[in-house]
């Protein structure tokens, strides 16, 4: 399922006593989404790593009290007086069966030994699935029947969405809507290949050097030598920034693209721009002027980056004409 599918559904879930386990690739969100539901919320997150775990870790260390041994357990599982929250049990199946033993009881009865899971708090598993290549052993059947099993997969729309909120370069959001198949793909032979994770990653090297030349070599070591060389001929057919200042001095009579890459970075570019006020009027003069796939393109990024561009003129003018493209 999508992320925004994933995210509701984890959401609904909250709550009731059922174990959740999110499956998929590398990079995609699995733990993000989990942060960001018990962040809406309020609540703290447990992140317990079970693949730095030893098989004794959870039931802790024994102490002798009035002649008798009890078990202490250990420190990082959630205690009684702290806020209910959700206990991410993460990489969980790059666990060796035996510590995934040890998990079995925690997931099904909410407790280990003497420990008990204090009310208020879900569970909430993780892992890559086999064909990822990463490091995994076979989930135990007895600790996988204790979950309710949510496989998730990269969705672009999801992630645009995404990527618009976080301020993600127009540059690498313009290059996946044109090219959505290199969002994710499957692990090859090098070390690195494009991810939701990695593709961010690209985003934040166009923000740490000054052009896109001073880090074109650093790139490939990202997201791999194919998509890389894709994304830098994208760079070099992106419109210049002068040129995208001049829309913006002058939207009804300058000259806008009529090329998809070139229209999907002026969307991008506009977007992400969109806190400017001069930007979000010249936005709405330029709906009636580009396309009207792509000004409803341009209407729904800037409402989600700007709600405030529901008052332009511009933007009233295109719904009237356009509004059945919009809510389609």
């Amino acid at each position: 399922m999508k992320p925004s599918r994933l995210r509701h559904v984890l959401e609904s879930m909250v709550g009731q006593r059922w174990p959740a386990f999110i499956w998929g690739p590398p990079g995609v969100g699995k733990s993000s989404i989990v942060h960001a539901i018990a962040k809406e919320r309020g609540v703290p997150v447990v992140d317990l790593r079970a693949s730095l775990l030893d098989p004794t870790d959870l039931r802790g260390i024994p102490a002798i009290e009035s002649g008798r041994a009890v078990w202490c357990p250990p420190a990082f599982l959630p205690s009684a007086s702290d806020v209910p929250g959700i206990l991410f049990l993460d990489e969980i199946n790059a666990a060796p069966p035996l510590v995934q033993a040890s998990l079995y009881q925690l997931v099904l009865d909410r407790r280990v030994g003497e420990y008990e899971l204090p009310p208020g708090w879900w569970i909430v598993a993780a892992g890559n699935r086999h064909q990822d290549r990463a490091v995994t052993f076979r989930l135990s059947s007895a600790l996988a029947n204790r979950f309710v099993h949510l496989t998730l997969e990269p969705d672009v729309d999801d992630w645009r969405n995404w990527a618009i909120g976080r301020r993600l370069n127009p540059l690498v959001v313009s290059f996946i809507a044109v090219r959505p198949a290199l969002l994710s793909q499957e692990p090859g032979e090098g070390s690195a290949y494009p991810t939701p994770r990695s593709w961010e990653m690209v985003s934040d090297m166009l923000g740490t050097f000054d052009t896109f030349n001073e880090c074109s070599d650093v790139i490939p070591g990202v997201v791999g030598q194919a998509a890389a060389t894709e994304f830098a001929a994208h760079v070099k057919k992106a419109i210049s920034e002068k040129k995208m200042r001049a829309m913006i001095a002058d939207p009804d009579r300058a000259e806008v693209p009529d090329t998809l890459d070139g229209l999907y970075v002026l969307t991008s570019w506009l977007t992400w721009h969109a806190a400017d006020e001069e930007v979000s009027q010249a936005s709405a003069r330029l709906l009636g002027r580009l396309p009207p796939e792509f000004g409803v393109v341009l209407a729904r990024d800037m409402m989600k980056a700007r709600p405030q561009f529901a008052r332009e003129p511009g933007y009233r003018d295109f719904i009237k004409q356009h509004g059945h493209l919009i809510t389609r």
